[in-house]
């Protein structure tokens, strides 16, 4: 009689983890969507239209969330005055005067252009970072640390393929 009843309290504790883990995934998905998503954003398409108007690559990134691979993109080494704008919008998100080189592979910088870019928490590789998007269009950017140089402290740490660069 002991064994069944040890049987079926180990199948309630299985039971019992199955739902818990079911429940952190179900919160985890829904935290996953970005808020970007969830709100009206001055520039809007439709997604064919905005497979229309971008690259293979900037749609994954703009609107899938993707990641380039570090070190691909040009805009990493660029050096030249001017702005960085949205690949989706034209909105400008950066200007050249905040960039910094750290070294990880992705245009980095300390401080986005007033109202340029919104935020919001993401946990898709299962703890919390904060997702940049563009204020206009709502497109992914990447995403901020708080590792960078000073005066911020903060590190924006952009996918190049998620814009381009207008020189001054």
């Amino acid at each position: 009689m002991k064994e069944l009843h040890a049987i079926s309290v180990a199948d309630r504790r299985t039971a019992l983890s199955w739902m818990g883990a079911g429940a952190a995934a179900s919160f985890l998905a829904a935290c996953g969507s970005s808020a970007a998503e969830a709100k009206t954003f001055k520039v809007t398409y439709s997604d064919a239209e905005w497979r229309k108007r971008l690259t293979p690559a900037q749609y994954r990134i703009l609107r899938e969330e993707g990641t380039e691979r570090p070190f691909t993109s040009p805009l990493d080494k660029e050096k030249r005055k001017g702005t960085f704008v949205c690949a989706g919008c034209g909105n400008a998100l950066f200007s050249s005067e905040t960039k910094f080189d750290s070294r990880t592979g992705w245009p980095s910088f300390y401080r986005p252009l007033a109202g340029a870019v919104g935020t919001s928490t993401d946990f898709k590789v299962g703890y919390p970072r904060t997702e940049v998007h563009c204020a206009d269009c709502g497109g992914h950017l990447g995403h901020v640390f708080k590792d960078g140089p000073k005066p911020t402290g903060l590190r924006y740490c952009m996918n190049g393929d998620a814009m381009k660069f207008r020189p001054a």
